[in-house]
């Protein structure tokens, strides 16, 4: 049996009867479609969107980055077994995509994307917007999304549907392969019927394995570790897409050893487990980079080991073993490791078993109690109030923030300085509270990121945490965050200039070079008065329920009351400037950013020599 549909109909039926299952849970791959529509998409999958009566939800967005950034919360929340659709027409619709694309592949997040494409029958040729390529006549402005995307296919026939979507699916699935999947449709084909086997709206069911370490390398890995004295757990964002926290609890409480994690790791112990030593790298804690200093065996689980993990390849000392427990190989591999390539929940479970009877010193156990202990002192000394009646630091919203969350709070952020303070600070009191976008660091990402996940939990109160620089590259979602009565909360943070830039260039020797939002100055810098930017007012002005919290003793009360409120409320509190918004503790490893070889200002000079020093501990770690 055949059913007569257009390609852009089958396809919002193929994806309505899409399914992930995993322990025994099913639930929809596919739970709705974003969309802004245009002439390459209005009449094909705008129209199948409608025809198909909410078989597949539509969502409206209003820029389609953030559509692509609301997405990919919703699926990280989702434990990348759920995932969201954008459509965009051709054109800028398009290449506005490619930005969400690059940080869903780098996340290993999935999400379906489809754009508008030019006509595949070419009546027209150029059509509004193409992009013509005087040596290719079949390129568009989709093939930007080629290297951002795990899967790309370009819908030129109707029957070339079928094999595309099942690919699609297959690896947006796939925890060792998902991201952003782009199916490419020429808006003349969307609208071209075709007589479609029955079968292909079937329901499918993706089971999404465990698949468990191979039993020769579990015993090298628990060798390593049993030889080892002072092993560290390093926990990646595999841990919390896997589920696997209960599993991780498991074995460090049977030996005792430490867990540092990265940004996207951060969580997999609560922060008052007597194992967690909190962040680690760049933006780590002390007791956690001295712990990786003097490591002599370290356990990768879920990680990708960015540098600001391995402090550039200078956090671990000479010699240490790497034990890399991944799904993918490419990760278990990384840094001359032992690999165990398998799922986290069934490699710590497996490594567990193969370590029974194992425990670290007790010397050790109490060497990173005593640092944890001392870190924490660092932290409340952060969080402290001098002065109620003054503008607080951003160190103190933080602390402000900590005493009114509960455990079901989930915290966004991605960009600027805050991300820094988070991994050293925040106290992560569930497995999904602390949802950091560090891979791409972009942004933009907080506010419909924080639509997404409040989409995928509509009973957790979702916070996002934004700076002003990132505020005013992204606002626009605040709108769709009215329009569906979504209740996130956000918190706006006025200090008057690209805050982490600004240290950065001053490490550097760039003097924050164009990094405040300042007048000019007679000298023609962006010295002068800040700008007369009234942030909040723009945030009333989209919807959103504003509150001020002028001074320090005022913020508390604030945000505790945007955590009671059930519409889109905005807490907006103006700090310190941005060239002393911090006030947590330094960074307590490197971060190699090069610095000017040759140059005749002395804080360039002074810098270059500070980057010598630190360049000439980086190392190569090849195993043994």
């Amino acid at each position: 049996m055949t059913r007569r549909l257009t390609v852009a109909q089958a396809l919002v039926t193929f994806l309505a009867h899409q399914y992930t299952e995993r322990d025994g849970r099913r639930q929809r791959l596919i739970d709705a479609c974003w969309g802004i529509f245009g002439h390459g998409n209005v009449a094909g999958i705008g129209q199948a969107l409608l025809e198909s009566e909410g078989a597949l939800p539509y969502l409206q967005g209003r820029n389609e980055q953030a559509m692509v950034h609301a997405a990919v919360g919703f699926a990280r929340q989702r434990d990348r077994l759920a995932a969201h659709a954008v459509t965009t027409s051709i054109g800028p619709g398009a290449t506005n995509l490619v930005t969400g694309a690059a940080l869903a592949t780098i996340n290993r997040l999935p999400v379906l994307l489809l754009p508008g494409d030019t006509f595949a029958t070419r009546p027209a040729d150029p059509v509004l917007q193409q992009l013509e390529h005087p040596g290719a006549g079949d390129i568009s402005v989709n093939d930007c999304l080629r290297p951002v995307s795990r899967y790309f296919d370009r819908i030129t026939r109707p029957e070339a549907l079928i094999p595309a979507a099942l690919t699609a699916m297959r690896v947006l699935t796939d925890p060792a392969e998902t991201g952003a999947v782009t199916l490419a449709l020429p808006q003349d084909v969307q609208a071209e019927a075709y007589d479609w086997p029955e079968e292909f709206f079937a329901d499918r069911v993706w089971h999404v394995r465990r698949p468990a370490p191979d039993p020769a390398a579990t015993a090298d890995a628990a060798a390593a570790v049993r030889a080892a004295r002072r092993p560290l757990i390093v926990a990646g964002g595999g841990v919390h897409h896997s589920e696997a926290e209960d599993a991780l609890r498991a074995l460090v409480e049977a030996t005792g050893i430490p867990v540092a994690s990265t940004q996207a790791g951060k969580g997999s112990l609560r922060h008052d487990h007597p194992a967690d030593v909190g962040g680690i790298g760049h933006t780590g804690t002390a007791v956690a980079d001295e712990l990786a200093r003097a490591a002599d065996v370290v356990i990768g689980v879920g990680t990708r080991y960015s540098d600001f993990t391995t402090a550039s390849a200078t956090l671990f000392a000479p010699g240490v073993r790497f034990v890399n427990l991944n799904i993918t190989s490419f990760d278990a591999h990384k840094l001359a490791a032992l690999p165990l390539v398998a799922d986290a929940r069934a490699g710590l479970r497996a490594l567990t078993e193969a370590l029974a009877g194992y425990r670290v010193p007790a010397s050790y156990e109490s060497e990173y109690a005593a640092g944890k202990a001392a870190w924490e002192a660092e932290v409340e000394r952060a969080y402290a109030v001098a002065d109620p009646g003054a503008r607080p630091g951003q160190a103190q919203v933080l602390g402000a923030l900590d005493a009114v969350v509960g455990d079901e709070d989930v915290i966004i952020n991605a960009a600027g300085s805050l991300p820094g303070d988070l991994h050293k600070l925040w106290r992560a009191r569930s497995r999904r509270q602390y949802h950091l976008e560090y891979g791409y660091s972009c942004m933009g990402y907080e506010i419909p990121a924080a639509i997404g996940v409040r989409l995928a939990a509509p009973d957790r109160p979702v916070w996002a945490l934004v700076g002003d620089g990132t505020y005013l590259m992204m606002p626009t979602e605040l709108v769709t965050a009215v329009q569906e009565g979504i209740a996130i909360k956000v918190v706006l943070i006025q200090n008057h200039g690209y805050a982490s830039i600004g240290g950065l260039s001053e490490a550097v020797g760039g003097e924050r070079f164009g990094t405040a939002y300042r007048y000019r100055a007679p000298d023609g810098s962006y010295s002068g008065d800040p700008l007369p930017v009234d942030l909040a007012a723009n945030a009333a002005s989209l919807g959103m329920d504003v509150l001020r919290a002028r001074t320090a003793g005022e913020l508390r009360t604030v945000l505790a009351e945007a955590r009671a409120a059930d519409r889109p409320t905005c807490v907006y509190v103006e700090t310190e400037t941005a060239d002393s918004v911090s006030g947590a503790p330094p960074a307590q490893a490197w971060w190699d950013v090069p610095v000017a070889e040759t140059a005749t200002r002395p804080a360039a000079v002074r810098a270059r020599r500070d980057y010598e020093r630190h360049a000439a501990a980086r190392r190569r770690y090849l195993g043994t």
